[in-house]
């Protein structure tokens, strides 16, 4: 077990030296040796991980999903469960926009529309997609989400506005405000399953 948790946190501090590296010196600039220094890892324990720079780019639904678990632990858990879906939703853009730049959302969201493989981004188990869930499952208790529409289906729609703002966030190469933009569209586009 000691073991397993040693190679896990090496693994997160090469992702989240990663992404740091990526947003400070751009993803060009950034080489697989710089990863390494920042990360205080080796190169056999990134080449371990990672066969390429380029498969980082696939971990972007990890950091993301971090940043979820943080901010689920910090908001009220009495807030409405409504608001609490815009709250996330504008959290998380306002995050993206500042921590990770638009060109490389814009180059990871590429490689999924193209890729044969995995496609991290819509991976249901992930912990944004059960966070989502279960505000949706909670509104419908409180009566606050309209319960005659399976949480399912609404959590599927949540998710496919987000990322057709993120999308078209990309498409105009960055030139509004990501966070601010889903904060006056993402309550629009939900309208229909509030109470």
């Amino acid at each position: 077990m000691g073991e397993m948790s040693k190679k896990k946190s090496a693994k997160n501090r090469i992702v989240t030296a990663a992404w740091q590296l990526f947003y400070d010196k751009g993803y060009n600039g950034t080489t697989v040796d710089d990863i390494i220094e920042l990360s205080g890892t080796s190169k056999g324990s990134f080449y371990y991980y990672f066969n390429t720079k380029d498969e980082l780019l696939n971990t972007l639904s990890v950091i993301l999903d971090e940043f979820y678990e943080e901010l689920e632990s910090k908001m009220n858990p009495d807030m409405n469960s409504f608001a609490k879906l815009l709250h996330i939703n504008y959290e998380a853009h306002k995050m993206m926009e500042e921590k990770i730049s638009v060109e490389l959302v814009a180059s990871l969201y590429s490689t999924q529309l193209v890729s044969q493989g995995q496609r991290h981004l819509l991976d249901q188990n992930r912990r944004y997609y059960k966070l989502v869930s279960r505000i949706i499952t909670e509104g419908q208790r409180r009566r606050q989400i309209r319960g005659d529409i399976p949480a399912s289906d609404i959590t599927q729609y949540f998710t496919m506005c987000e990322r057709a703002l993120v999308s078209d966030w990309c498409l105009n190469k960055g030139q509004y405000s990501l966070a601010r933009h889903s904060r006056e569209c993402m309550p629009i586009m939900l309208e229909h399953f509030q109470i």
